[in-house]
């Protein structure tokens, strides 16, 4: 059954006044490992996620905004109750069926989106989501478990793996987080389904 997958990253000392900064090193992890440079949607959402939002904006694709004019532009009015979404497309590898039952492997843009919280928005929800909470969407867009893999196929599942590990790694590195958690909505154990996967491949 596909599962949500998140990244959900706290920051040391974060105050409310960080929430930008943090947001936009985090959207630049994603044009280093996955090719994804502008934001195609922008929302600000008051109190919990039922809420209608209070600022929303799509970009088109001609028009997609740079990390650092699409945040500015959703948090102009930072409140310490609202979430702040952003929607990006990075590319990872799919099966597209060609002339009947030839299967190539190309790269697709995959929606993600970065999700910055204020702490008092729904109720704290940060201390259990992160200051900053990354959701990739379905696992299968990784994993590709409903797909018949023969070896080349299986090189491009590992390849979408290690994009997900290389996105994790590099944010490590270079968002000055204090910690952080990749988990799934099912609360299955992330690291050892991508494993059993991988060694399904093998």
């Amino acid at each position: 059954m596909a599962d949500q997958i998140y990244l959900s990253l706290w920051f040391p000392n974060f105050r409310l006044e960080a929430l930008a900064p943090a947001v936009i090193s985090v959207l630049k992890q994603f044009s280093l490992v996955g090719g994804a440079s502008s934001v195609s949607g922008a929302a600000a959402y008051p109190l919990s996620w039922n809420e209608a939002p209070i600022f929303q904006r799509i970009f088109v694709d001609a028009e997609e905004a740079a990390f650092e004019q699409a945040v500015p532009e959703a948090m102009e009015l930072l409140h310490d109750d609202c979430a702040y979404e952003f929607e990006i497309k990075w590319d990872l590898w799919s099966p597209v069926e060609e002339g009947g039952l030839d299967v190539v492997w190309k790269k697709d843009p995959c929606i993600a989106r970065v999700v910055g919280f204020g702490p008092e928005f729904d109720d704290g929800a940060y201390e259990q989501n992160g200051h900053v909470r990354v959701d990739f969407g379905l696992d299968t867009f990784f994993l590709h478990d409903d797909v018949d893999l023969d070896p080349e196929g299986a090189e491009y599942v590992k390849r979408n793996v290690t994009m997900l590990v290389d996105l994790t790694n590099a944010i490590q590195r270079n968002c000055g987080i204090s910690s952080r958690l990749l988990w799934s909505e099912s609360g299955e154990n992330l690291a050892q389904k991508l494993v059993a996967r991988l060694q399904r491949l093998n």
